[in-house]
């Protein structure tokens, strides 16, 4: 998989630009949005929209849910480069995704920089994030690859349906972030990864079967990408803890952010229920907190570790990955994305970076 992320993101990046150029001018919002009734002000449009959003993307990010889309086509035994339109279409989202949960997060870093909110100002990120909700909608209009009418509906509809899903976790997320205790059962945690993360998962998959009318398995192929954007959301929360370990306590810029950012990870559901009671409300206090210290960052690490809690997570995160896997038998996929496919979800939990 590491080849065909290497081979599918400067593609993917061209792509996405085509759509959004790095720089904006009269004949762009024309082709792009239709005729002003009066004036358009690209230079006031490059601020707020192509400069922050370019500042985002040029961080880093490997664009595995445009590649893995891009896979999915090839699986299903179509040319990936007849869809790249469509292949921006996750990735858009993603990063919209992004600006608007550190904003409601509060966090300060993202990709080793202030994050977008920080940078260019909470208004003009705001905006940013939410015009990357609403462009794919103008690539599915667009209708490259000539749609049928049918299929350009279906993409829309499903869009629809997974982005209020996606809010639905965030939702969920959220209002626990806002409540001190950790009072969470581990399938309500599972149902809001499978919400969020998931729910771009699915437009991944779900979005492959449809534009390349193979719609026998998209099902299956959604409940594939969901398992796996599970999996990838809790090893990216335990990764989290492992590199402020391996920090040793001299943390830097956006090193143990979810315990700065109170998130109640499944590591911290699962510390509530099997740590002693004196670490429970201890480690409730510390995600509380406004802010916290380096130190006191190793001190909620380190209930996580004597609760079992880090390995539990990284268990469930393996079983998610591994059943994922199972879902792509019998469903007539070409071999070598297959493969791929599988090989991607064992990469998601055993990343370092």
């Amino acid at each position: 998989m590491h080849s065909a992320l290497s081979e599918w993101r400067p593609v993917v990046d061209t792509t996405i630009e085509s759509l959004l150029p790095r720089t904006i001018d009269d004949a762009y919002l024309t082709e792009f949005f239709g005729e002003a009734t009066y004036a358009y002000d690209p230079t006031a449009l490059q601020g707020a929209l192509s400069d922050p959003i370019w500042n985002l993307l040029d961080r880093g990010g490997k664009r595995w849910r445009a590649v893995l889309f891009l896979v999915f086509v090839e699986a299903f035994g179509d040319d990936p480069e007849s869809y790249l339109e469509y292949a921006a279409i996750p990735e858009i989202l993603h990063n919209g995704t992004i600006i608007v949960d550190d904003i409601e997060d509060g966090a300060t870093h993202r990709r080793g920089d202030s994050a977008l909110h920080h940078a260019f100002g909470t208004d003009i990120a705001l905006n940013a994030g939410n015009a990357m909700y609403f462009l794919p909608l103008k690539i599915i209009a667009r209708n490259p690859g000539d749609l049928r009418p049918e299929l350009q509906l279906d993409a829309y509809e499903m869009l629809m349906d997974e982005l209020n899903r996606t809010h639905l976790g965030q939702g969920m997320d959220i209002r626990w972030h806002n409540e001190k205790r950790i009072d969470i059962g581990e399938s309500k945690y599972l149902e809001m990864c499978a919400c969020k993360t998931g729910g771009l998962g699915r437009i991944v998959a779900r979005l492959a079967a449809i534009v390349t009318d193979t719609r026998d398995v998209e099902r299956a192929v959604a409940e594939y990408a969901e398992e796996m954007s599970i999996a990838f959301q809790i090893a990216d929360d335990v990764l989290d803890v492992e590199h402020a370990l391996e920090e040793g306590g001299d943390f830097g810029k956006g090193v143990g952010n979810d315990i700065r950012e109170g998130k109640k990870t499944l590591m911290a559901i699962h510390a509530a229920e099997y740590a002693t009671a004196e670490d429970v409300a201890r480690l409730e206090e510390i995600l509380w907190a406004d802010e916290n210290s380096d130190a006191e960052v190793v001190e909620a690490i380190e209930i996580l570790q004597s609760a079992g809690s880090v390995k539990y997570a990284r268990d469930v995160a393996l079983d998610l990955s591994e059943s994922s896997v199972a879902r792509l038998d019998d469903l007539g996929l070409e071999s070598e994305p297959k493969e791929e496919l599988a090989t991607f979800a064992e990469f998601v939990v055993g990343r370092e970076t």
